[in-house]
């Protein structure tokens, strides 16, 4: 009998460095305001998280990675989200999919392949692409417009997606579509960025996480292997979202905007420790009034940080229902995150909006967090539904009179 060949060796991924996160967020933080100006993608910033084996940290270990867990991940975030925020969501994209694949194995052999020796070699951007001009938000329900048409030996991809973050550096897309057979399927087509028929539109013009570049990718009759899919099934029939997917996004985009506030917060001490009006002759920050403002601001992202690192930490130990609490994590994280910038920019006045001082810039960032899924009216219908239902009276009881 022959024997199978046996399996590729699993390339030599550099391990995650966590020591250096301090160091990243500082040399992130000091090109920020540039990438900002520009809405020009922080390449540089990319290379440097690569360097510290963190693009790659939540790759498993049977694929040479380290496989990091949420908990690990949300304080990547966080430090990344500090230093520049548009390299950190850029981050999290490839991150969110590389713990995917370790949870449930369900890239084709070929493209992970690709993907992983690429990632021990350089800086390797993927991300998913699903949302769409005509569909919203994928995850309130539809078909994607994009369309995977069998053509012989391989299948071509036609469509458009939007809000394609980090689009121009993206190496490989799961492009979400639907087949054109008569019963359609959806799935994901993992492709390479240089393959022919895709494009980049430069559509990003944003208020915040300008040099994410979260532009349009375009797709005209993109060639794919045939066995080049993940995930192909009958629409619905994976069950809805996958709440530790949920969790992950959830938990480690939250962290992302704490950074931002932390950031935020740190400028703000250091602006009421310089600022000392004459008619005052002591700094700003011997005020009582603006030290139980900063205490307000501490309590608030101490808090929420918190609960983020709890929440991440369960979801790794597989407690029961820690993964479907973290929406309401979010909403809790984000908006403290929002108010403490609002906050700060408040106590400075003029200063927090001038375009020379980053608040402003933390202010238009940490705003973006109202965008990710699930937004706050998701998660309040659906919790709000749910203490609901537990208090309603049991039809079966007997009445009282």
């Amino acid at each position: 009998m022959t024997q199978a060949p046996p399996a590729p060796a699993a390339p030599a991924l550099a391990p995650p460095d966590l020591a250096r996160l301090p160091e990243l967020t500082a040399a992130l933080a000091a090109r920020a305001a540039d990438h900002d100006r520009d809405a020009a993608f922080p390449s540089d910033g990319i290379e440097l998280v690569h360097s510290a084996g963190l693009l790659t940290a939540t790759v498993h270990p049977r694929h040479g990675g380290a496989g990091a867990g949420l908990t690990d991940t949300v304080r990547i975030l966080r430090a990344l989200g500090a230093g520049d925020p548009a390299v950190a969501l850029v981050t999290a994209m490839t991150l969110f999919t590389h713990a995917a694949q370790a949870r449930d194995p369900h890239w084709p052999a070929e493209p992970l392949a690709d993907l992983l020796a690429e990632s021990a070699r350089r800086p390797t951007l993927v991300n998913a692409l699903r949302v769409e001009p005509d569909l919203g938000s994928p995850v309130r329900g539809g078909l994607p417009a994009t369309v995977a048409r069998r053509r012989g030996d391989h299948w071509e991809l036609t469509g458009r997606k939007i809000f394609s973050t980090g689009a121009p550096a993206l190496r490989w897309l799961l492009v979400w579509a639907r087949t054109d057979e008569l019963v359609p399927r959806v799935g994901f087509f993992p492709v390479r960025s240089d393959r022919p028929g895709i494009t980049v539109e430069a559509t990003w013009d944003h208020l915040g996480l300008r040099a994410s570049r979260s532009d349009d990718v375009l797709l005209d009759e993109v060639p794919v292997p045939l066995d080049h899919v993940a995930r192909l099934t009958a629409p619905g029939a994976d069950g809805g979202r996958d709440p530790v997917a949920g969790a992950w996004n959830s938990l480690g985009l939250t962290a992302l905007y704490l950074g931002v506030a932390r950031a935020a917060q740190h400028w703000l001490t250091g602006f009421l420790h310089e600022r000392t009006p004459t008619a005052l002759g002591a700094p700003l920050a011997t005020l009582p009034r603006f030290r139980s403002a900063v205490g307000e601001i501490e309590i608030a992202l101490g808090g929420a940080e918190r609960l983020v690192a709890a929440l991440a930490a369960a979801v790794d130990a597989g407690e029961p229902g820690a993964a479907r609490e973290s929406a309401g994590a979010k909403l809790l994280g984000t908006r403290a995150a929002i108010d403490a910038v609002q906050q700060a920019v408040a106590l400075v006045g003029n200063h927090g909006l001038t375009r020379h001082h980053p608040l402003q810039r933390h202010l238009r960032d940490v705003l973006c967090s109202r965008v990710h899924t699930p937004q706050d009216d998701s998660v309040l219908l659906a919790l709000g539904g749910a203490a609901l239902d537990r208090g309603a009276p049991d039809p079966s009881a007997p009445k009282g009179h």
